[in-house]
């Protein structure tokens, strides 16, 4: 049996003549964050929902935890859980009660919920009605709910979306904290900087199909260009050199010799870059007709 946390292999989703999913294959170890990077309608989503049991696979295989889905998923059930990217809670609800009605379902004591709030900084609105929480309250409100059953793999689909900075970053500081104990973050976005700060390993995901995967460092190092540099001059103006031509890297010898320079900072490709070098388009530009199920 395989030693993955998730594995998917030659997996296809098929909406018709629509290929969501194209065959692709990869797995995530225990512990790990891995992320499956593309833009919308990318196929992104779909894959979490066969991986999740919400969606049956044309072809292929899909296995969490050493089980396949959707035909084990009460295996493991009970040790998975998922934040959606479009919010699912009772808005008529408080937070409290939300949450107690799945403590219940999982059966768990209530305080496994009041301590689910209190981490995603949700306690003093515990008595809230739901529909009084701004999008991004609700979404931390997701995150605790995902939480209660102390989940051996946690799915995270577009997580931050609608998130203010510092919320963002108490969700990027709990996603390290849960793969440093071992959970198996799976993270689906478009935030090619929330990925390149959180992911171990990033797939890139365009028409349904795996064009690379690799950790965002040897991406970036392989797929993102030649390097360069961005220098100030004396007079503030600047200057982007790159330093595998000749002529920029004399020009920049020739600038420090005289004295010219004030700083130089090294520019380094992104994960955009990468994913537009291998796609030969930005994230912004959508994908040519590959909708998803929630998005149809």
């Amino acid at each position: 049996m395989s030693a993955a946390a998730v594995e998917v292999e030659a997996l296809e989703r098929r909406y018709g003549d629509v290929r969501a999913l194209d065959g692709i294959s990869f797995s995530a170890a225990p512990g790990e964050v891995f992320g499956l990077l593309g833009p919308n309608g990318a196929g992104k989503s779909t894959t979490i929902r066969i991986l999740t049991g919400r969606t049956r696979p044309s072809a292929g295989s899909a296995h969490v935890l050493g089980h396949p889905v959707p035909a084990e998923l009460e295996r493991v059930r009970s040790e998975i859980n998922l934040v959606p990217e479009t919010p699912t809670v009772y808005l008529r609800a408080t937070a409290k009660e939300n949450l107690d009605l799945f403590c219940k379902l999982y059966g768990l004591p209530a305080a496994r919920g009041d301590a689910a709030l209190e981490r995603v900084g949700l306690a003093k609105a515990a008595k809230r009605k739901v529909k009084t929480f701004s999008t991004g309250m609700r979404q931390r409100l997701l995150l605790a709910r995902a939480l209660l059953n102390d989940p051996r793999v946690l799915f995270l689909d577009e997580p931050t979306r609608g998130l203010d900075p510092q919320s963002a970053r108490d969700l990027h500081a709990l996603v390290a904290e849960r793969a440093a104990a071992g959970t198996t973050i799976f993270l689906t976005t478009h935030d090619m900087t929330e990925a390149d700060s959180l992911c171990d390993r990033v797939a890139f995901l365009a028409d349904g199909r795996i064009a690379a995967l690799d950790t965002p460092r040897a991406l970036k190092l392989r797929l993102g260009g030649a390097p360069e540099v961005d220098v100030v001059l004396d007079d503030e103006s600047d200057l982007r050199l790159a330093l595998d031509r000749d002529a920029d890297a004399a020009r920049l010898n020739e600038l420090v010799a005289a004295g010219r320079v004030r700083t130089v900072h090294s520019r380094e490709a992104t994960l955009a870059d990468v994913f537009i070098a291998l796609a030969g388009r930005s994230l912004d530009d959508g994908v040519n007709g590959h909708a998803e199920e929630g998005e149809r």
